[in-house]
């Protein structure tokens, strides 16, 4: 198969929602959505000043939890509200990883919600008719990325209500 033949492939395979790049947290080295494709995905917008911040404890034994099935988190840090995160990406780095040990993938910090929200914040606002309130707003995605399931910051990572989703996702069209 040709380097072109290869590519036009791995454009198809990949849901027209996962098809975006965006800067790694860490290092702002782009990175392709479609890496994750196939994969159940929990797109989470977060902040390090926030009351929900400690969400990132449940984040973090959620991915443990599932990974293993197929579950991916990813991160996209905002400060859309109440400028709860005002610091910069290497900042942001070290602390959700000094702070929370996080090893879910994160992203370079963007806005959500609005006329400057990044692309996937928009696609899943507009598949669900959900824009992120507030901090930690959570958009679970289908191993096709055909269904999206919005859930509200106050929903914790580790509730009955969106671990029954997320194993309803692993399950469903392995």
């Amino acid at each position: 198969m040709t380097s072109a033949k290869a590519s036009a492939a791995s454009v198809k395979a990949c849901p027209g929602l996962l098809q975006g790049t965006y800067p790694r947290l860490q290092d702002e080295s782009p990175q392709s959505l479609c890496q994750y494709a196939g994969q159940v995905i929990l797109v989470v917008n977060t902040a390090s000043y926030c009351g929900f911040t400690r969400q990132y404890d449940g984040l973090e034994r959620l991915y443990e939890r599932y990974k293993g099935q197929g579950l991916v988190i990813l991160g996209f840090p905002s400060n859309d509200f109440g400028q709860q995160e005002p610091d910069s990406n290497q900042k942001i780095a070290d602390f959700c990883r000094n702070t929370y040990s996080i090893k879910f993938p994160m992203f370079a910090k963007s806005s959500v919600r609005g006329k400057g929200a990044n692309p996937l914040f928009k696609q899943l606002a507009q598949l669900t008719g959900d824009t992120p309130g507030w901090n930690f707003h959570k958009y679970l995605i289908s191993r096709d990325g055909r269904q999206v399931l919005s859930f509200g910051s106050q929903i914790a990572p580790e509730s009955k209500t969106l671990t029954e989703a997320i194993e309803a996702m692993l399950k469903a069209a392995q």
